[in-house]
This record gives structure tokens, sequence and C-alpha cells, in this order.
């Protein structure tokens, strides 16, 4: 089972993003293990992962959890346009070794009830008995996962533990507070009110670049400490986010690049400018 502080990773990347860039796991990993953190969830929204090819997802589940050699848990997340391939990748996640699968609904089509129930169950049983977080974010995938096609999912399939929230305001992040479920917190801003009210920990972005700040935080819980969060992560938002997470990586001496998988876009000269200026007031 999850807990605690995780970053929702960047992927490294090479060749103008259409390569992994393999030898920058571990240095990534060692990072991350330094600054305090609990775990990883490798090719979320932050990591890319709808973007990359199945096999290069495969591969990318297995450098983290190579990399991390049990040091950090590693959840997986699996979710991809099509059932087929979501089981796959759940299956696959299952078999090398991961700590839990996470599944956000696929984007595109809204997807009733009834077919969000068959899809999450489909996956949550091809990762069993490995955890299964659903991952809800509306603003991403175009619709909300039914609260009760949760409830449903936890009685029909004995994996199912929990989800992983990026739903804001707070208003929209509370309905899914459901007992019986382990919560994890995608707003920064919402890390403290989102775990005085039950949540477990924390999934985040900006812990990619920012591990050490979000551990803290997450580990004990302030208002004040929340809200800076939310201040920085607003920052990252006016620039290309994955691209400006690996900048103010690779200003910290990890070894990432700016890459990214199109249609993605890097940073301009002048957002480079802009973010190192503001890395300088806030990383050193």
């Amino acid at each position: 089972m999850l807990k605690g502080a995780l970053a929702a990773s960047v992927t490294p990347l090479a060749e103008h993003g259409s390569a992994l860039d393999e030898e920058a796991f571990t240095p990534l990993v060692d990072f991350f293990a330094r600054a305090g953190l609990d775990g990883i969830l490798a090719l979320g929204t932050a990591g890319e992962g709808i973007l990359l090819r199945p096999e290069e997802r495969r591969r990318v589940a297995d450098l983290f959890l190579q990399a991390s050699d049990l040091r950090l848990q590693v959840a997986v997340h699996c979710g991809a346009q099509t059932t087929a391939d979501t089981v796959a990748l759940s299956m696959h996640a299952a078999e090398v070794g991961a700590d839990a699968v996470v599944v956000i609904g696929p984007p595109y089509f809204a997807l009733d009830e009834k077919a969000q129930y068959a899809h999450f169950l489909a996956a949550a049983t091809a990762c069993a008995p490995v955890p299964f977080y659903v991952y809800e974010f509306a603003a991403t995938t175009g619709y909300a996962v039914a609260p009760a096609v949760l409830e449903r999912l936890r009685d029909n399939a004995s994996n199912v533990v929990g989800l992983k929230v990026s739903d804001t305001p707070f208003d929209r992040f509370e309905r899914y507070l459901l007992p019986g479920f382990d919560i994890f917190v995608g707003p920064e801003a919402l890390i403290t009110e989102g775990m005085a009210r039950g949540a477990i920990g924390a999934v985040s972005a900006l812990a990619s670049a920012f591990p050490s700040k979000v551990a803290a935080v997450v580990q004990d819980p302030t208002l004040e400490g929340a809200a800076h969060l939310g201040e920085l992560r607003a920052f990252v938002e006016h620039f290309p986010r994955q691209a400006a997470l690996k900048r103010l990586l690779g200003r910290q001496g990890v070894p990432v690049r700016e890459d990214v998988r199109a249609p993605l876009r890097g940073l301009t000269v002048e957002e480079r400018d802009e973010l190192d200026a503001w890395a300088e007031t806030v990383l050193f």
C-alpha cells in the first residue's frame, strides 16, 4: 500500500523527446530518495505517459523499479486510450514488481458509469493482487469518475484501495473522500486541507523539482506550507510544465534534459531565462 509523499515524476527523454534517456533514471531516483520522498508515480501526467508507446512505457516502469532498488515505493500509471492497452500495461506493472498500479480514465470519450466500471475493473483484475488506485482528474479526461463507480469497484475487486485526486477547487476534491479508500492529494495547495479530512498523502508533480519541500508539507501539514507549494506550482504552470520541471531539475545538478515528447513543447529562450531567474530565488 502506498503512503506519504510521492513525486509524480517526469520521464527522462533524449533526442528531442523521441527516445528514453536511460542513463538519467538512476540519478533522478537518487535525487528523490535524498530529498526524503516516500515514492514515485511513474508515467503520469508529468511523466508524459500517455504520449509514450506501450513498449516504452514498459521500459520506463522497468527503469524506475531498477533505479529504486526497493528504496522508494514505485507506482506505475497504466491508463491508456483503450481497455486492452490499459490491461496489458497493468499486467506488466504487476509482473515486474510495481508497488501499485494507477489508472486514469481514457480521455476524449465521456464514459458513462457502466463503461467506467468495466474499464477500471478490467485493469484492476489484470494486476491483482497489486494495490490498484483510480486517478481522478476531470480536467484532463473530460469527465469525472462517479463515486458510485468507485464504491462498486471497491466492493467487487479486493485490490481497489484508493485514489489520486487532482480535481480543484476543494469542493470538487472532497466528494472523493470516501470511506474505505486511501486518498492521495494531487493539487499541492490542497495537501493540508485534504489530509485534515482523511487523505493519507500526496502524489505531486511539483515534487519532481521540489521534492524536499513537498515531503516536508506532507510530513508536517500546515496551511502556510501548502499555500507556499501552491504558489510554486502556480509559477511553474506559466510555462510548459514538463519542460519547466526538467529545467528545474537540471538547475539542481540532476542530469535530466529538457526534452519532451511532441506535441508538448520545450521552453523558449525567453521562458528559460525567466524560469532561471526565478529558480535562483527559490532553489538556492
